[in-house]
């Protein structure tokens, strides 16, 4: 089961007309119930009748899965009522869903949302804060990844729980590595090594690139560009000021600018969409990517391998890209309260077991590896393990900030023109840097 879109979609999250949603976000809100200082569920009657209302943003499989969820919580609790549906046709229109229904007063208690529109529905005044509810060391707050936490977490208020955890790795296919004489990549590879493979292993007479990047300008470019700016020393912002077209960032942009135009040994994708599909059809040798694309790799039968992303001077840092169940505030205490408990169960170490595991992410919780449900995942998804492990390097978030969105496409462009040989890297990323500066909030 998948949400929807697949993951290499998820990432694609710049839809058209986002500045326009920005700006309606912003407006729509004023100032939300917990800026008053009293707590949303604050006198919430767990015995009292309640109805809440759930969009999960899944697939029509997913959805069943969650329906299933929530007819087991409405068993254990039965004077809850959840009403459980998709949201939207996808979930990246779920974003749209929100700020309409914000302004017409028929948003959910509990969506999904992708961690990168954090920023816009935390400024939206409709969200709860839920920093004191995940204090409480019952809820187990710190057993979920850092980053994850990070992106939840907006000028110290938490909109939302973790919906999903991930990260990018190295995965290679041993064929092609095998046919090229090449040996198979190591925790300990630096980008110098990654260059040289990829170069090795390309071909061009049949078609086959050592490795992949998305030029579409979506969040999917962007995002894998900043852990080489993090392994570097370099930074997304410095306070609300772009700090990405540093040193730093300059050089990580001209060894990938290197090797698309210099080496030609990288697919570019104008996509998002076909790199995946290459790498399963053993025409690319080796692509940062995450868990998420483990299920349909063991579809096409391929010999693989997973490896930390290649670092600089010993630095293997990578990112995460989690999501979010995000808590809507109804001026409602028994909305409030009843949608928390919910989501506390939801993401709770015996229940997430049954739904991230089962939908074939990662588990969402650190106590989750001891669960008989971790040890059929990993057995199912060689590659599972070293993910898990991998959330270690996971040490930075994107920045959880209104206007992300808008600088994510500026990067996204910048780095497309970049890759494709109609930009130098310090220009390109001045210019993304110049035009976000007005965005970030």
């Amino acid at each position: 089961m998948k949400l929807i879109p697949t993951r290499g979609s998820r990432l694609t999250t710049m839809v058209a007309g986002i500045t326009g949603l920005t700006l309606l976000l912003g407006a729509c809100g004023g100032g939300s119930k917990t800026d008053s200082g009293k707590d949303a569920a604050e006198g919430y009657d767990a015995s009292a009748p309640v109805t809440l209302t759930w969009w999960t943003g899944q697939t029509t499989e997913a959805e069943k899965a969650a329906e299933d969820l929530a007819a087991e919580y409405m068993k254990a609790h039965p004077n809850v009522t959840i009403k459980t549906s998709a949201g939207a046709s996808t979930t990246d229109d779920l974003l749209t869903k929100l700020s309409a229904g914000f302004t017409g007063g028929s948003y959910p208690d509990v969506s999904y949302a992708y961690g990168s529109w954090a920023g816009e529905l935390a400024t939206s005044g409709k969200t709860q804060d839920l920093a004191k509810y995940v204090a409480d060391p019952s809820f187990g707050w710190q057993e979920i990844p850092a980053a994850a936490r990070e992106t939840a977490t907006y000028e110290g208020k938490v909109i939302g729980v973790p919906a999903l955890v991930d990260n990018l790795a190295l995965i290679y296919n041993k064929k092609l590595f095998d046919d090229a004489h090449v040996a198979y990549p190591t925790d300990q590879w630096s980008w110098d090594d990654f260059r040289a493979a990829a170069k090795k292993l390309t071909n061009t007479s049949q078609n086959i690139y050592g490795t992949a990047y998305s030029v579409s300008g979506s969040e999917d470019t962007t995002w894998h560009l900043w852990p080489m700016l993090w392994q570097r020393g370099g930074k997304i912002l410095d306070g609300n000021k772009p700090a990405f077209n540093s040193d730093a960032g300059v050089t990580a942009l001209e060894l990938l600018r290197a090797m698309a135009v210099d080496d030609k040994s990288m697919y570019l994708d104008q996509t998002d969409e076909q790199y995946a599909k290459l790498f399963n059809d053993g025409r690319i040798g080796m692509m940062m990517s995450g868990p998420w694309a483990l299920l349909e790799i063991k579809d096409a039968g391929l010999d693989y391998g997973v490896a930390q992303l290649p670092g600089y001077n010993g630095d293997h840092q990578t990112v995460s890209g989690p999501d979010l169940w995000v808590l809507f505030d109804h001026n409602d205490a028994n909305r409030a309260g009843a949608s928390r408990d919910f989501i506390k169960w939801l993401t709770s170490k015996e229940t997430d077991a049954k739904w991230n595991l089962a939908i074939g992410n990662l588990p969402l919780r650190s106590s989750e590896q001891g669960t008989p449900e971790f040890a059929e995942y990993v057995k199912e998804y060689p590659g599972g393990q070293k993910f898990f492990e991998n959330l270690a390097n996971a040490k930075q978030a994107r920045p959880t900030v209104a206007g992300y969105e808008e600088m994510s496409r500026n990067v996204g462009d910048a780095i497309s023109k970049v890759l494709q040989g109609a930009a130098k890297p310090k220009e390109a990323l001045d210019d993304a840097a110049k035009k976000s500066a007005g965005a970030i909030g």
